[in-house]
């Protein structure tokens, strides 16, 4: 007689076969329920009892009847057979999108229009999908993709800095230019496009205080460092402090549509511009869920027709 771990090794379609054949008390009618020949379930029956060491079923002239082997084992196979039944059914809700979470970050600006569309579209096709959107800078939110607190976060180069590592699949999404904002009774603000080097001493509203000084400090003369004089976090802020003519700030296209109306734009000149890219990431090296999956064309199709 085998050991009772042998059970373990029992294939789950030999289960599937004792179960017809117990239930409709027939090995004719279990072949017929399973689309299988007479032949074929009489085999599988007998490998598993051979598998198991015991006699599971009695052949008589008018059917079959569960031994007490047999009778034993039959609720442990509907039940093992119900569990892997629920577990296809919970996996196939997952691929189709009946269930499942995505979680999404993203820096300040991407969230004025792209995420938002794209995650709009996302929920329209996907609703008993959970979402949950975070706010972050880009150093910020890769930590979270690091520490798997995100499932993908929409991130921005700034001069400098390289996204491109190992450690993160990144999809471009696209290239942001930078402009300049300034209150609308500015010396320069019915100008189309400037020079840097024509705000030299001006004092610039940043996010922190070493926002934008690559930028700047590349653009501007050796001799007049940029005024990083005014820090504050949030668009509102800036609008408010540029708006109140307490100095300028560079501010990314995805801005543009949050822009007051006592503030002015004023485009680049060639030689000072400078282009941020957008990148979609998730972590390099592991299989993309399908709400991500799902997720990242429409960033994409919202990022394009952005640019």
């Amino acid at each position: 007689m085998r050991a009772p771990h042998m059970v373990a090794d029992v294939d789950t379609q030999l289960l599937k076969t004792f179960r017809a054949v117990a239930e409709t008390g027939s090995i004719s009618r279990a072949a017929a329920r399973l689309g299988y020949t007479q032949s074929a379930v009489s085999r599988q029956i007998g490998v598993l009892e051979t598998t198991l060491g015991r006699a599971l079923l009695d052949r008589l002239p008018r059917g079959v009847a569960l031994t007490e082997a047999g009778q034993a084992l039959l609720p442990h196979a509907q039940a093992v057979l119900e569990r892997l039944d629920a577990a296809g059914l919970e996996l196939e809700d997952l691929d189709q999108l009946r269930r499942g979470r995505l979680r999404v970050g993203a820096f300040a600006t991407a969230i004025s229009t792209l995420v938002p569309q794209a995650l709009a579209r996302f929920r329209s096709q996907h609703p008993q999908v959970t979402t949950t959107l975070t706010e972050g800078r880009t150093p910020e939110l890769l930590r979270r993709l690091d520490a798997g607190e995100a499932d993908v976060v929409v991130v921005s180069t700034a001069e400098g800095h390289n996204l491109h590592e190992p450690r993160y699949q990144l999809h471009h999404l696209l290239d942001e230019p930078m402009m300049l904002a300034v209150p609308r009774n500015h010396r320069l603000a019915r100008r189309r496009t400037v020079r840097l080097a024509e705000f030299t001493g001006e004092v610039f509203v940043v996010g922190s205080r070493t926002d934008d000084q690559s930028f700047l400090q590349a653009r501007l003369p050796a001799d007049s460092p940029p005024r990083a004089d005014i820090v504050v976090t949030g668009w509102n802020a800036k609008w408010g402090c540029v708006a109140a003519g307490l100095g300028v700030a560079l501010v990314p296209s995805l801005a543009v549509r949050g822009t007051p109306g006592d503030i002015a734009l004023l485009r680049l000149h060639r030689q000072d511009e400078a282009v941020r890219q957008v990148f979609a990431a998730v972590r390099a090296g592991r299989t993309i869920a399908p709400p991500v999956a799902a997720f990242l064309p429409e960033l994409g199709q919202v990022a394009a027709g952005l640019r």
